[in-house]
Order: structure tokens, then C-alpha cells, then sequence
């Protein structure tokens, strides 16, 4: 086994949109022999599965406030915060996928590092969760292409709980809608108060890795260094798919189109699908505090064809002071009724 620096220039990558991607990236296209490691932290961001609905998931205004990006997988698995208190550990394989679904397979190296420290932890019965004292601390996903697979999860050291049950707020009305995969919330708790005495979170990431690859010290561990010419492929699938909103926020069950506009209180996102010429669903995803009720714009599209007048109806509904009316109207006009 061997360990994956996504370093880039001698600095750690915190970019979650970035970090996430890579799994891909190295299962498809660049498909390095044996069994690689990747183990990195990502800064404040909510991940939630390829076939979620967002709007279901989680609380976007909170998100927005607080600087928390939104990062959509590649494989499937449930929502989940991240931050710089949170380890994520992935397996990389990419000529032998026999081990694909068995979670317990690529949860045993880190169950027994921590096992070693007197701490029990175990997988929960029927699920990909890693438990201690009935909680979560690490919730696992994989996804297999060919013969590879990307298989891992993450390892709370620190996490900011409260910050991670804020933004994971459900909201009710979608999630009715049941469009995409519904996470299943489970309480959580992290290993820090668990860990003998003063082991500082980078301390326990270099007591994980020794004991991972087997070694006494760091420097014995055969690591792979992405290259300048990794990093160009990488930069352009995020910026053809990964790195987008579109992909990030637009690609939900149910929502078929994305897309956005500059105003002058700042960008503003639109979600939706319009079904035998009438607005089966749609949701703004305003990148600033809007002034007004944009879920009253909403209300008054849904099930309704999206004429100028009831277009602008709408608007009206929805009492917002910082952002202009006739540029709103005339930009859902331009989107909604282009089918």
C-alpha cells in the first residue's frame, strides 16, 4: 500500500470541491497499479451523495452564511459535515474489485489502530457506519468503475457538531417530495475526548498512519506525489463538472435545470423542471441574504405554466427589497419558458 500526496506547491489541499474529486480522477483516468491511500482534511463543507436532493438536505441559507461549501460525490451515501477537525481516508484501488461493497474490509485497518488504544470502536450491524458508545464517527461510501473502486470515510477527531447539525437542518417540504436518496441522521460524537491524554489531532493522524502501513516512522511510507500534469487533468474536471454549480447544486433528482444571474446584491441560483409546459418544481439558491420571501416566489410558480403574467405575480408575492423585480422577472421569463 501506498500513500497519496495531494499536496500541491509543498501546501496541503483544503478545497473540499477539489479533494472530493480526486478519487475519481485517480480510479479513471490516472489507474495507478496496487492499492493506494488518500488521507486528507477538508475545510467547513457539506457532502452529500450523487442522487441527493440538496434542497432536501440541507439548510442553503445557513450554508451561504457561514462560508460552507456544498461538494457533490461521485458515488452514492448519505450527507455529512466536514471540517478542519475531520479526517477523510480513502482507499484507491483500480485492478481489483473484489472487495467492492464489503465496508467492513476497508473499515478494519482504522477499527483496529483505535481498538489498540483501548477505545470501542465497532461497525454498526447492517450499515456503513463506524460507531463508538452507540454514535457515529465515521460514516463510509465507495464506488466502483471497471475494476477499480474508491472506498473510505471519515474519522471525527474535533468536528464541529453543532455546525454539522445546523446546516444539515432537513428541510420537511421536500423532503416529502422523496426525490433522491434521503440520508439517515444518526447521533455523533468525536474520538478526541476518547484518545489518550494530550494527543493533538496531528498526532493522532501520525499514530493512524504508522499503524495503517505498518511502519515506525512517517518517512518509510511509499507515497505517490501528484504531478503538474495530474493537477491540469484534475483543474479541468472540475471545471468542466466537479467544480461547478451546476453539478454541486443543480444536479438533483427531479431538478432537471440549473442556472444563474448576477444581481446586484449577488448571484442568484435557480433549480427546476417544467413538465407539460407547467413548473413542476423549482428553488432559488440565493449566494446572499435576500431581502423578502423567495419560498412565496416559489409557492406561486410550482404547478402553474410560466406565462409573463403569473411570472411576474409571482415576483410580487415574494416582497424582496434587494433584489429587483423587473431583472428577477425577466430572468425567470428568459429561463422558465425557453422549453
Amino acid at each position: 500500500m501506498y500513500l497519496i500526496d495531494i499536496s500541491r506547491n509543498g501546501q496541503p489541499s483544503y478545497d473540499a470541491r477539489v479533494n472530493q474529486s480526486l478519487d475519481n480522477y485517480f480510479v479513471n483516468d490516472l489507474k495507478l497499479p496496487g492499492h493506494g491511500l488518500m488521507f486528507y482534511v477538508n475545510q467547513p463543507s457539506v457532502i452529500i451523495g450523487r442522487n441527493q436532493n440538496v434542497w432536501a438536505e440541507v439548510d442553503i441559507d445557513y450554508l451561504h452564511e457561514h462560508n460552507i461549501q456544498l461538494v457533490r460525490r461521485t458515488s452514492g451515501g448519505g450527507a455529512v459535515y466536514h471540517d478542519m477537525g475531520n479526517f477523510i481516508f480513502e482507499n484507491i484501488l483500480t485492478d481489483d474489485a473484489s472487495d467492492f461493497g464489503d465496508y467492513g474490509h476497508f473499515a478494519e485497518p482504522v477499527l483496529k489502530a483505535l481498538q489498540k488504544l483501548g477505545i470501542n470502536v465497532a461497525m454498526k450491524e447492517n450499515s456503513s457506519d463506524l460507531i463508538l458508545d452507540g454514535k457515529k464517527w465515521s460514516g463510509m461510501t465507495m464506488f466502483k468503475s471497471g475494476k477499480g473502486i474508491a472506498a473510505g470515510g471519515t474519522i471525527m477527531y474535533d468536528l464541529n457538531i453543532e455546525n454539522a447539525k445546523k446546516v444539515l437542518t432537513e428541510n420537511q417540504d421536500e423532503k416529502r417530495k422523496r426525490l433522491g436518496v434521503l440520508s439517515k441522521r444518526s447521533p455523533i460524537v468525536n474520538l478526541k475526548d476518547y484518545l489518550p491524554d494530550g494527543m493533538t489531532m496531528a498526532d493522532f493522524r501520525e499514530y493512524l498512519l504508522k499503524e495503517l502501513f505498518k511502519v515506525s516512522s512517517l518517512d518509510d511510507i511509499e507515497t505517490y506525489h501528484m504531478t503538474d500534469d495530474d493537477w491540469k487533468v484534475a483543474d479541468q474536471r472540475l471545471a468542466e463538472t466537479y467544480g461547478t454549480d451546476e453539478w454541486n447544486f443543480g444536479h438533483n433528482p427531479g431538478y432537471y435545470h440549473y442556472t444563474d444571474h448576477q444581481f446586484e446584491a449577488g448571484k442568484l441560483g435557480i433549480n427546476w423542471t417544467v413538465t407539460d409546459g407547467k413548473v413542476a418544481h423549482i428553488k432559488f439558491n440565493p449566494f446572499f441574504k435576500a431581502t423578502g420571501d423567495l419560498t412565496a416566489v416559489e409557492q406561486q410558480l410550482v404547478d402553474r405554466k410560466p406565462s409573463s403574467r403569473v411570472i411576474k405575480k409571482a415576483v410580487k408575492k415574494g416582497n424582496l427589497a434587494n433584489i429587483d423585480a423587473d431583472q428577477l422577472t425577466e430572468f425567470l421569463e428568459s429561463q422558465l419558458t425557453s422549453e
